[in-house]
Parts: structure tokens; sequence; C-alpha cells
């Protein structure tokens, strides 16, 4: 079986090379993409098709690729200082998650699909942050960054990249604003502090004012209370108490202490 085709060969060399290289050229020719992967493919320097995943037939010489990711890439926004609305200098770190949703756009529409969306990521930050006071973006960050990731959505669609998140990581402000925040709260805190201790007081002012209604109803309540108060005072250690006795009652011990001297 082997001794007549090396025969054939033999008689054939210029067949037998055409053959060959038409089989290396099929070999060549067959390409695999991976799941996550699309090839964009151009003949003669048009766009042609974009194939994959899967095994794919590449033209030689005639057709060419550029693979494309499709999964989620993260970008790391390197420190911003941008100026909010009310004149603050803050410094901003954030981070981008995006994917291309189409494998075509990406190459024909722009040329470093990375580089464009962090740049267009810089000029979004900017311009909301400056929409917004200090206290806004300290405070509303979820909703600052939903307004980052839906403006550069509609920025980067043309460019076939869908931004499916961005979240501001770290927010600094200068040490003079620090402290003018650290004082502002600490005088919230003792705002509150006042107000409780008023109101501690209001609401014991009324109960004394109900007390003195009912001893002034019940004119023995006082005298009750005269001798639960004396009873509290004695009843601690290293105290002198002086007890102020009615003048009625003076002069009654007065006239029993006659009588007895008389009858005595």
């Amino acid at each position: 079986m082997i001794a007549p085709v090396l025969q054939w060969i033999a008689i054939h060399p210029v067949e037998t090379a055409v053959i060959v290289l038409i089989v290396l050229l099929f070999l060549r020719s067959i390409r695999v993409a991976n799941q996550y992967q699309r090839a964009v493919v151009f003949f003669l320097g048009a766009y042609n098709r974009t194939a994959g995943p899967g095994v794919y037939i590449l033209l030689p010489f005639i057709e060419w690729q550029v693979m494309q990711d499709l999964r989620v890439v993260t970008h790391a926004m390197e420190q911003q200082e941008t100026i909010t609305r009310d004149n603050v200098p803050i410094k901003i770190n954030a981070v981008i998650w995006r994917r291309i949703v189409n494998p075509a756009k990406a190459v024909i529409e722009v040329r470093d699909v990375g580089d464009a969306v962090l740049q267009i990521a810089v000029t979004a930050l900017r311009k909301e942050i400056g929409r917004h006071s200090l206290d806004d973006v300290l405070r509303e960050q979820d909703l600052i960054s939903a307004a980052l990731q839906k403006a550069m959505d509609e920025a980067t669609e043309p460019w076939g990249v869908k931004v499916e998140r961005v979240e501001m990581k770290n927010i600094e402000i200068p040490p003079t604003m620090q402290r003018a925040m650290a004082q502002e709260a600490e005088a919230l805190r003792e705002k509150r502090a006042r107000i409780i201790k008023a109101e501690a007081e209001l609401s014991a002012a009324e109960k004394l004012r109900d007390a003195a209604s009912v001893v002034m109803q019940i004119p023995a309540a006082l005298e009750l209370r005269r001798m639960q108060m004396i009873t509290e005072v004695g009843a601690e250690q290293n105290t002198m108490t002086i007890v102020m006795m009615p003048s009625e009652f003076v002069e009654l011990a007065r006239s029993l202490s006659n009588a007895a001297a008389k009858n005595g």
C-alpha cells in the first residue's frame, strides 16, 4: 500500500506538493473560539462576520481576525481630584465593571476599549460630583454611583460596551474639612444632649406641678411628705437634722410643761 503511494509521489512531484499545500492551508484555516470569545473577521480589510464560539473557518491570507473577550472586565480608576458643588476639593477612587456586548463595534468604532471607558469614567465622575454638595456625596454614594453607571453606559453604547456597575471605593476630603465636620458633629451631639436635658426638666416640672395640685387638695399630704423627708435625711450617717416645728406645736408643748410644773 505504501509502495504505490511513494511511487505516485515520485512520478507526480508537482501534484503532490499542491495537495500537501492545500491540506496545510485547510488545517491552518480551522480556528476555535472559546464560549466567552468572539472573532471579528475581516475579508481583505472589510468587516465580514463575527465568528464563534466553537469551530469556524478563516481563509488564509485574505481573511484575518481580532479576538474579543465577552467576560466582565474590572477597571480600577486612579484617584481623581474634583470639586463639589459647594467648592470643596475631594479625591475619589472608583471601580468600573464593563463587558463587550457587540464585538464588531468594539473593534471598528474604538481603538482601545479599556482606555476609552476609563476616560469616559473620569469625565462622567467629575461632572456628576460637580452637581452635588459634599454632604450629598458622602450620604448618597449609591445614587451617585447609579447616575455614573447610567451616564457611562449611554456614552459607551456606540462602542458595543455595556457598563455593568460603578462603585466609589474611597472618598478623601481635606484635613481642614474633616476638623470642621468633627466640630459640627460635636455641636450636634451637644445640641441633642441639651434638648434631652431640657425635656427631662420639663417633665420633672410637670410632675411637680401635679404633686403640688394634690398637696393643695389634701393638706395632710404635705405633713406626710415632710415626715418622709425627715426619715430619709435621718438615715444618712454624720448628718445633723434641724426640724422646723409650727408655732402651734411650740405653744402646746409650753402649756403642757407649765401645767405639769403646777401640779407638781
